[in-house]
């Protein structure tokens, strides 16, 4: 099996797996309750806590469990939307978000709020000049991608930082679920307020998360019904999903200081491939992106064909994120890159981690390459 649908989600690592088994089996109780089995159960939560802090270089009460990426995303912005709409009801975003993101503004445009989506260039990038111009004395929040989902594109955080800085009163988000592992990010030289998290995209768990908010700044929560997570998330926590995933953290940023050179080799030798094949278009800027996501575009063939034929063989990639993979249609993200419908229609998807290697990266593109011949010649 050669598996390059890392965006999607990550094959947990076996430590991770085993840490949620003995968390499971031996801390089971609820961390609320006041008995001692509560009691151990609780204080492993804030082992997890201070130790996910710790990685991240933030305080243990700047962290906030969460579900994963939609639920931080939908807390961060309408958290922030709603606990401070008396001062302003003006919000910024860009037009290449992912869908969590783009749907809590949609929604809260129907609230009454204003929003401002930031158009991006062919690279996917938004412009500074343009989020500069879109500051208004009533704005509240800016919320963008760190890494896009769909083409790798980095949007320039640290920069858009800077510009913010001189607006102290406006709340800086980042959704970093791309991003965590592959790319630094960090939280408090670059003036972010708050910063979504999902476990499962870096070998942890799926329904598992972490939302960073900023010691001072106050949110109005999404649940209610008891004082978990600093009294900003309602609901039982999952220990030992927690517990899992703080070890993930861990193990994914020492891949990272050890490994990424070998996910930009791998990248690089996709790219320099799917170049020599008559009716590909690169969709993923080459000098504006992650190092293991790769977004491409075959003229012609409908990209659940191609899928299907190398799902056959053991390749799995995907057509875009996993959250509107079977909508169908055009890419959102591509069409407001200006690619045009017929390569927004047409993509495909390539992500890696850091347990892919330069031989599996070979026999896929060779794979690939034949599956493209086979195909062309049913539809002659």
């Amino acid at each position: 099996m050669i598996y390059l649908d890392n965006s999607a989600t990550t094959k947990p690592y076996k430590e991770v797996l085993d840490t949620f088994v003995t968390v499971s089996e031996k801390y089971f109780a609820n961390p609320s309750s006041l008995h001692s089995k509560g009691g151990e159960a609780e204080k492993l939560l804030g082992q997890a806590r201070k130790s996910i802090a710790q990685l991240l270089e933030v305080a243990p009460t700047e962290v906030v469990f969460t579900s994963g990426g939609t639920e931080g995303n939908n807390i961060a912005i309408k958290g922030i939307a709603f606990q401070h709409q008396n001062r302003g009801k003006h919000l910024i975003t860009s037009s290449v978000e992912h869908a969590s993101s783009h749907e809590s503004f949609q929604y809260l445009e129907s609230q009454g709020f204003e929003v401002t989506y930031l158009p991006v260039n062919h690279d996917g990038l938004i412009s500074l000049e343009d989020l500069e111009r879109s500051i208004r004395p009533d704005t509240i929040l800016v919320s963008l991608l760190h890494v896009n989902n769909e083409t790798g594109t980095i949007q320039p955080i640290q920069e858009i930082g800077k510009v913010l800085k001189e607006h102290p009163k406006i709340f800086f988000h980042v959704d970093n679920v791309q991003g965590v592992g592959k790319v630094d990010l960090p939280l408090k030289e670059w003036g972010i307020d708050l910063c979504t998290i999902s476990a499962h995209k870096i070998h942890g768990l799926k329904g598992n998360g972490i939302l960073f908010v900023k010691n001072g700044v106050s949110i109005s929560s999404l649940f209610t019904g008891g004082e978990q997570e600093l009294k900003k998330r309602a609901g039982t926590e999952n220990v030992a999903g927690i517990v899992a995933m703080a070890k993930a953290l861990r193990l994914i940023l020492q891949e990272m200081k050890e490994k990424k050179e070998n996910l930009s080799e791998i990248k690089q030798f996709i790219l320099e491939e799917l170049r020599t094949i008559d009716g590909i278009d690169i969709n993923t800027s080459v000098e504006y992106s992650a190092p293991h996501i790769i977004n491409f575009s075959v003229k012609g063939i409908k990209p659940e064909v191609l899928i299907h034929s190398l799902d056959k063989r053991d390749v799995y990639v995907s057509t875009r994120s996993a959250c509107s993979s079977k909508q169908g249609g055009a890419s959102r993200i591509l069409l407001e890159m200006g690619l045009g419908e017929n390569r927004a229609s047409t993509a495909i998807r390539l992500s890696t981690s850091y347990g892919n290697t330069l031989k599996e990266a070979e026999l896929s593109l060779k794979i690939l390459k034949e599956e493209l011949i086979n195909i062309k010649k049913v539809m002659r």
